[in-house]
């Protein structure tokens, strides 16, 4: 039995001030083309379908059309609620909806039945926890929970897993050793971490939570990751759905299908005169693609921003490596001040801050602005 493993759509997203709604709308649609050409019994979408637990209209429609296209293709879909998202918001209507093959995960109970699916090798067990903090596990067990991965331990305990049968886990949360990237929330010396172990008992586990898709110990746990690149430390990543195939007991086959977004998130470092001139940039996607430019340029370039947004148009973010900005000087009160020179004290913290002297040309400047400033004052 086949399955297509989503997760982290965080559909309303902005980064960096830019909307990714229309980027979103284009990748939901190359989903569902991929959805078309694999033909899975099931769809998983392990959390975060939003950005925000109170999503916007446009968000909120967006995810409803995705619904009613899967639906119209006769497949089990599964949602569960992540981090970002409201379990009571994500759960509203889902006694209904389980009519129409969309299944969405309730407020965590204490209580999980599975969803049953049957092939050729039996049954498939389909488990939904949502993403839970150990406080909600607690209230509705006896059993000492210190910790993430004694909270699931119990969630998983409580589900009574039937280890003849195919199981299938789908969850919200960090296991220990996953790579984050920097858009996901972090929490204090890895509070949230979930041992893998606790998931033994199932034959695959769909992961939410990690952007960036990866395998945790085995392709038995993973996370698919991110349709779309959502910061520029996933700027190298090669997003993609997962396909996941279940034969027979312990039969398992993952592979992965890429996904090629409206407009790639890209990093260009150069100095300006370099990044700036069309045998650079034609024949390359870079003037639409989302751009985070670092400018090796000593001195600072007028109205950079300005300007480089004529030739890249969607400029996310612009910076500077040179030896200023590789400078860790501390800039300390100046001695001898009575003995030196206006433009003499001027020069000191300038190459204190600056990490180089001031050129020649700074210095004329420098002195004539100080004579202009004396003679305003006689």
């Amino acid at each position: 039995m086949k399955f297509i493993h989503l997760s982290d759509l965080h559909i309303g997203k902005r980064v960096n001030e830019y909307s990714m709604l229309e980027d979103q709308g284009y990748i939901l649609t190359k989903i569902i083309n991929i959805i078309d050409d694999e033909k899975p019994a099931g769809v998983i979408i392990a959390g975060d379908v939003y950005d925000k637990s109170i999503p916007s209209a446009e968000a909120v429609q967006m995810f409803d059309d995705f619904l009613t296209r899967l639906a119209k293709r006769n497949l089990q879909v599964f949602v569960i609620s992540g981090n970002h998202d409201s379990p009571e918001r994500m759960s509203f209507g889902s006694r209904l909806m389980d009519q129409s093959g969309i299944h969405i995960s309730q407020v965590y109970n204490g209580k999980i039945e599975p969803f049953a699916m049957k092939d050729e090798h039996g049954n498939i067990n389909v488990y939904m926890l949502p993403f839970v903090k150990p406080a909600h596990v607690k209230r509705f067990s006896d059993d000492p929970i210190e910790s993430y991965s004694d909270a699931i331990r119990v969630a998983i305990a409580e589900m009574n897993v039937n280890h003849s049968e195919r199981n299938l886990l789908i969850t919200h949360q960090f296991v220990t050793g996953a790579t984050r990237s920097e858009s996901e929330d972090v929490s204090v010396g890895g509070s949230d971490n979930v041992d893998v172990s606790v998931f033994d008992s199932f034959d695959y586990v769909a992961l939410g939570h990690i952007h960036s898709p990866q395998n945790c110990t085995s392709e038995r746990v993973r996370y698919c990751g991110t349709p779309l690149k959502y910061s520029f430390s996933e700027a190298k990543d090669n997003k993609s759905v997962t396909v996941v195939e279940l034969a027979e007991k312990g039969s398992l086959s993952v592979k992965t299908v890429p996904l090629v977004p409206m407009r790639d998130m890209v990093e260009i470092k150069g100095k300006y005169d370099e990044i700036t001139l069309k045998d650079f940039y034609e024949n390359t996607s870079y003037q639409e693609d989302y751009i985070h430019i670092t400018l090796t340029d000593e001195e600072d370039i007028v109205d950079a921003i300005g300007k480089l947004r004529t030739v890249y148009h969607n400029l996310m973010k612009l910076d500077y490596d040179n030896k200023r900005t590789r400078s860790v000087s501390q800039v300390d009160g100046a001695v001898d001040v009575e003995t030196k020179t206006p433009i003499e004290l001027f020069s000191e913290f300038y190459e204190l801050q600056n990490n180089q002297p001031m050129s020649d040309v700074q210095k004329a400047f420098v002195e004539d602005l100080i004579e202009q400033v004396w003679e305003d004052e006689k």
